[in-house]
Parts: C-alpha cells; sequence; structure tokens
C-alpha cells in the first residue's frame, strides 16, 4: 500500500480525517455509485481500514475520500467512513470539509465574508457556507438534503422511539425512556441501548425513493433542556459515539419537532453534545420532500500525518477494539 497523506480536524469534539494525498481511486458515475464500489472493493476499502482501526486511528474514529462531484455544480464529492463502513451523511464532516476547502485555498474565499463550498455526498448535494473574519474561519453552517419524519412511537426494547431522517435515518428517544441521562458517566449504557435500538429498528427504515439509504444509522438519546435546547448523544454504526452533537442527527431531530410544532423556520435549537459542545440549527424552509435545514458550528485542524504500512506487519491494516 502507497503512503496516504491526511488532515484531520475535531468539530466540537468529534474527530474528521480527510484524506489529501495517496487515497484510491473509485469509480462511479455519481457519488452514491462510488459510496457502493467503496465498500465492496476490498483493495478500497484496505485503505479506511489503514486509517480507522487501530494502531492509527481508533473505535470511534472518522472520515472521508475526497472524490470528484456528480457534475460542475460541486466543488468536490465526498465518502464518510466510520469504523463499520461508509455513512450516507455526515453534518461534522461536512462543517470541517467546508472549513478545510477555505484554509487550504482549495475554494477560494475572501478574507472578510461568506463562501459557499458546494459538496456532492451520498444522499444528495449539501452546501457548507463558511463565514470568515480577518482571513480566519469563524462559522461553518451547512444547508443539509431535505429532512423528514417516517414514523412515530416505534415500539422497541420496552419503549418507543421516533424515526427521522437527516440524510440518514435516526431512532430518537427520550434518555429518561430508559432510566438514564445523557451524560460521561452513563457512556456504557447508553452505547448498549442505542445499538441495541439500532439492529432492532434497521429494517423498518425504508427510503421513499432510494433504497441506497435505507436502514437505521443511528440512535439519538436525548434531554430536553429547555424550549429550544436538547443535549443528545448519536450512537451509530455498531456502538460508535459521536462526540459532536451530530449535524445529520441535528436535521432529524429538527424534523421531528417541527412536527410536533416546537420549533419554527427562523427559530434556533441549540443542540449540546455529550462533552457539552454545541451546534446550532433552525429550519431554512419547509417544502413536500420535507423541511430544508442548517446547522452551524466550527471544526479545527488538529494535524497532518502520512501513515504507511510496512508489508511486514502482522497487524496489517489494524483492529478495532469496542
Amino acid at each position: 500500500m502507497e503512503p496516504v497523506s491526511v488532515v484531520d480536524y475535531q468539530t466540537a469534539g468529534e474527530p474528521f480525517r480527510i484524506v489529501t494525498d495517496g487515497g484510491p481511486t473509485v469509480p462511479g458515475a455519481t457519488v452514491a455509485e462510488r459510496r457502493l464500489t467503496a465498500q465492496s472493493t476490498p483493495a478500497i476499502d484496505a485503505v479506511r481500514q489503514l486509517l480507522v482501526n487501530e494502531p492509527r486511528g481508533h473505535a470511534d474514529m472518522y472520515g472521508c475520500f475526497v472524490v470528484p462531484p456528480d457534475d460542475a455544480g460541486a466543488h468536490f464529492g465526498v465518502l464518510f467512513w466510520h469504523k463499520d463502513g461508509y455513512s450516507t451523511a455526515c453534518g461534522h464532516g461536512t462543517i470541517a470539509l467546508g472549513a478545510w476547502a477555505v484554509e487550504s485555498g482549495l475554494v477560494p474565499a475572501a478574507p472578510d465574508g461568506e463562501t459557499d463550498v458546494v459538496i456532492d455526498v451520498p444522499s444528495g448535494r449539501v452546501v457548507a457556507r463558511v463565514t470568515c473574519t480577518g482571513g480566519r474561519v469563524v462559522d461553518v453552517a451547512f444547508q443539509n438534503v431535505p429532512s423528514f419524519v417516517l414514523a412515530r412511537s416505534v415500539p422497541v426494547a420496552g419503549v418507543v422511539a421516533d424515526i427521522s431522517f437527516g440524510g440518514a435515518f435516526y431512532a430518537s428517544l427520550p434518555a429518561a425512556s430508559v432510566g438514564l441521562t445523557v451524560t460521561p458517566e452513563h457512556y456504557a449504557e447508553l452505547i448498549a441501548i442505542g445499538r441495541q435500538i439500532k439492529w432492532a429498528l434497521n429494517d423498518v427504515a425504508v427510503h421513499p425513493t432510494d433504497p441506497r439509504l435505507n436502514g437505521i444509522y443511528g440512535t439519538i438519546l436525548y434531554d430536553d433542556l429547555g424550549a429550544l435546547h436538547q443535549r443528545n448523544v448519536a450512537v451509530f454504526a455498531d456502538g460508535q459515539v459521536d462526540r459532536s452533537p451530530c449535524g445529520s442527527g441535528t436535521s432529524a431531530r429538527l424534523a421531528l419537532l417541527h412536527a410536533d410544532g416546537r420549533v419554527s423556520p427562523g427559530e434556533s435549537l441549540l443542540h449540546e453534545s455529550i462533552v457539552g459542545t454545541t451546534f446550532r440549527g433552525r429550519i431554512v424552509s419547509d417544502g413536500p420532500a420535507g423541511i430544508l435545514t442548517e446547522v452551524s458550528g466550527l471544526a479545527y485542524r488538529t494535524g497532518t500525518a502520512t501513515f504507511t504500512l510496512d508489508p511486514h506487519d502482522p497487524l496489517g491494516t489494524g483492529f478495532t477494539l469496542r
């Protein structure tokens, strides 16, 4: 395997590893097609494993391959990945990519003002609006694909959960309904119940138009902290935990809150994570396909690295310990 160079960011505490050189070429006419190719091609997926597995990564690592866009209307495309495979959406990653695109000069930006970074992701086209002041990125707000409610009060594990879409499907339920709060001391218990609910409801989540988006991506357990203030943890993939408030999950939560009449277009939800970091989410508009949302936060560069694989290394592309 050739050396692979990356730049790492953190968005509200959640890691995001961007492959900048040495990544695989992923065939496909669209980003959605490239995702299917990547997850079914061992030579391509070996690069994901190298970067996400220990000893180069860890069980909660996250990252992406930058790929060509679907057409000239976007600056680039992206394949998001985690320890178990490839996701259809990633809000914290979109925020990091917006900051990286401007800071690296990939997308030219004025030192003061807003710049749109248009990105094709497996669930559609999103826009990261990057605000700069004095040449420094001070905010990134991404406009997501339409979000909608799929099902309400679905029985699971002795409780009920709501299912909504924000680029991926999430099952949502109050943490109190399973006797927990979204706090670090309940971390292991939140993972256990989140994983159980995800797999129990996985087959219920069927996208109305694109079967490639089927399945529950994660379980969101939340605490209500006020009228427009919630704290949540998203347990996604197979027991992976989002340290951020979860960008696509924020969109999915907004769809449910809007359906309940708890948030209107223009109002802002303060969405807090299990480690106390925050995103702001708001509804931009409401249409036949669902609500259009905007989620804002900030990402910071944490380092760069070039990873290699010694052909004599018995651990190969590594391992995951959960």
